[in-house]
């Protein structure tokens, strides 16, 4: 998969505990076909041979859609299911050692909440940064908040992607106006949505409405 082809403008994050949907597969699918450009699996309380299964799941759908597949943390589940990449944080193994670890063709996302952060990341080999939590947000109590300076500033100096994550819905998305991100990065905004697809579509409606973009 081109990295440069990559549609960062609905990023979704997996969370199986805020799902609607009957099952992981049936959200994903419905997500994409809503216009999900990149889905992220992230299964935190989950054993490592679970989540190799539920990983190759998912990755026949994304596949089929043409929509890159991130593994969240797990290094060796994205590797062992050829995922499209992996995303990191700053608790993790350091960026230039997953980059190594990944080589050059996949996708390597990192978590970054502070400038410092995000140009190491650029320098260590990130295709795209995720920035937050830019609102406090249930799915992760622990995150630290990113305020709208910071976020301008590191668009400023970053030439990768931008997606933003944390609280991140139809309320607060407009707030992201102007700014030069590439993407929103949601959880509950879709998974826990009653009709997954549609609100799907609705975020991309909006954002691209509020980037001055056709919605069409």
């Amino acid at each position: 998969m081109e990295k440069r082809k990559i549609d960062y403008t609905l990023y979704l994050c997996t969370d199986r505990g805020l799902m609607s949907s009957p099952s992981l597969e049936e959200a994903v699918a419905e997500a994409v076909l809503g216009g999900a450009g990149v889905v992220q699996l992230r299964e935190k309380d989950i054993d490592a041979r679970e989540f190799y299964e539920l990983a190759v799941r998912i990755k026949k759908i994304t596949a089929a859609h043409g929509v890159p597949l991130i593994i969240n943390d797990r290094i060796d589940i994205a590797l062992a299911v050829d995922a499209d990449g992996v995303h990191i944080g700053q608790r993790d193994i350091p960026a230039k050692q997953v980059r190594k670890m990944i080589g050059a063709d996949k996708i390597l996302g990192v978590s970054a909440a502070t400038l410092e952060e995000a140009l190491k990341a650029v320098e260590d080999g990130a295709d795209y940064l995720g920035i937050g939590a830019m609102y406090v947000t249930g799915t992760k109590e622990d995150a630290r908040l990113v305020t709208m300076e910071e976020l301008k500033r590191i668009r400023a100096a970053v030439p990768v992607p931008i997606v933003v994550i944390g609280g991140i819905n139809l309320q607060t998305l407009e707030h992201f106006k102007g700014t030069g991100i590439d993407g929103l990065a949601v959880v509950s905004a879709v998974m826990a949505a009653s009709d997954v697809q549609a609100a799907a579509r609705e975020l991309i409606k909006r954002w691209t409405v509020a980037e001055g973009r056709s919605a069409e």
